[in-house]
């Protein structure tokens, strides 16, 4: 585990692994670079890997007395981190809340991105309902803490035929949950209840896209998997996994992002 202080003010824990040409892997709410643990190997083949923790989660650094993590912050800590690292562009992969991430980033730093890819995640705002569910969240973690949020959210992040067949799945996802601060938790529920509608920036972005949903997610319904389509965008749905592609068959998931990779590299430096 590697560790940087950015220009933004906090400190950002990331792994590494392979060489080449960069992508970048941002985990969902609650979460860390753990989540790509068993994935990060099996991309090392097609570059040089970097999964940071988010701000607030796993070992890096909660951003202080701030209240909300917006998606831009979030998004500034990658460009910060890129400047950290000397790299120029990098394709930019996001799971669930940092698929959210990925398209602040490519709203507001286009020109460092060769490629970008939702993970389990979405470019639609929140609903009413989700926006009350995220001040819910905020209000149970405040009051009963993070540990026993994340023992109600992580089961409903996998494919219900994995809750009870893969437990040590659920169990790690709880562990690596148990690592976000209150401050984190609290921050990015609060970032993701405020984000806007992004479809118009997958729908500019004249880049490789890649739409990798689960066939059983549970989390983000199938209407808003795949919000745009051309000859840029690559959406595929991965069989017999929820919202944890990367821990449920982590085999499955890098291949298509490496055959993503692979079919795209040299539109535009991917």
């Amino acid at each position: 585990m590697n560790k940087k202080q950015l220009s933004t003010g906090v400190a950002v824990a990331y792994e590494e692994a392979g060489a080449g040409e960069p992508l970048v892997l941002l985990h969902g709410f609650c979460g860390s670079s753990g989540y790509w643990e068993e994935t990060l190997p099996h991309l090392a083949e097609f570059g040089r890997v970097i999964a940071p923790d988010l701000r607030g989660h796993g070992s890096s650094d909660a951003a202080g007395a701030e209240d909300r993590y917006a998606m831009e912050d979030l998004a500034d800590d990658v460009a910060a981190l890129m400047d950290e690292l000397n790299l120029t562009k990098i394709s930019l992969f996001g799971h669930s809340l940092g698929g959210y991430a990925a398209l602040a980033f490519a709203e507001k730093y286009p020109e460092r991105l060769s490629a970008l890819g939702l993970v389990h995640s979405t470019a639609f705002p929140d609903t009413e309902q989700a926006k009350e569910n995220r001040l819910k969240a905020v209000e149970a973690i405040r009051s009963q803490g993070v540990a026993s949020f994340v023992d109600g959210l992580v089961p409903k992040l996998f494919a219900p035929s994995h809750r009870e067949s893969r437990p040590e799945l659920v169990a790690k996802a709880k562990e690596i949950g148990y690592g976000t601060s209150a401050e984190g938790a609290v921050g990015c529920a609060l970032g993701m209840r405020a984000r806007p509608d992004r479809v118009s920036v997958l729908e500019r972005l004249n880049l490789p896209i890649l739409l990798l949903a689960g066939e059983s997610d549970e989390v983000v319904p199938p209407e808003k998997r795949f919000p745009v389509s051309g000859d840029n965008v690559t959406a595929i749905t991965l069989e017999d996994v929820g919202h944890m592609g990367m821990m449920e068959d982590p085999r499955a998931t890098a291949a298509r992002i490496g055959e993503f990779l692979k079919r795209n590299r040299g539109i535009d430096g991917v």
